[in-house]
């Protein structure tokens, strides 16, 4: 919904009338929708690679955390968010994993710029950390 003025009023009415209540909607009017095309475009990137998974362990209603298992093998964690506008996607170790990862900052794009080709390029990034 575009912020127009009548917009910024009923936001500020809505909030000072239910806080809590109003955070709620807020994040299933634009977080939630953000995180869940965030989620269907890495899903999406590795569609045509059947020996690749994304298996979700972790997750909570704010981060959506999978376990990328390739040929069945645990090999990282996959995060992702939506923070002040932004989708956020990083790597992390795993429990029962083999494979290492090299340090590198968590990688970002304003939502309004997520594509499908931002989302391969940042798994691409995210991917190249991994030591065997």
């Amino acid at each position: 919904m575009p912020q127009t003025g009548l917009n910024l009023e009923c936001d500020r009415l809505s909030n000072a009338v239910d806080r809590l209540l109003f955070e709620r909607l807020q994040w299933e009017r634009n977080v939630g929708p953000m995180l869940a095309r965030l989620v269907a475009l890495a899903h999406a990137a590795l569609d045509e690679r059947g020996e690749f998974e994304f298996a979700e362990e972790g997750a909570t209603r704010d981060l959506k955390r999978f376990v990328l298992k390739v040929h069945a093998n645990r090999v990282m964690a996959i995060a992702m968010r939506v923070e002040a506008g932004r989708a956020i996607i990083e790597s992390q170790a795993i429990d029962r994993g083999k494979y290492s990862l090299a340090s590198g900052p968590p990688l970002s794009v304003a939502v309004e710029e997520l594509d499908q080709a931002w989302m391969e390029k940042a798994l691409q990034q995210l991917f190249s950390r991994v030591e065997a």
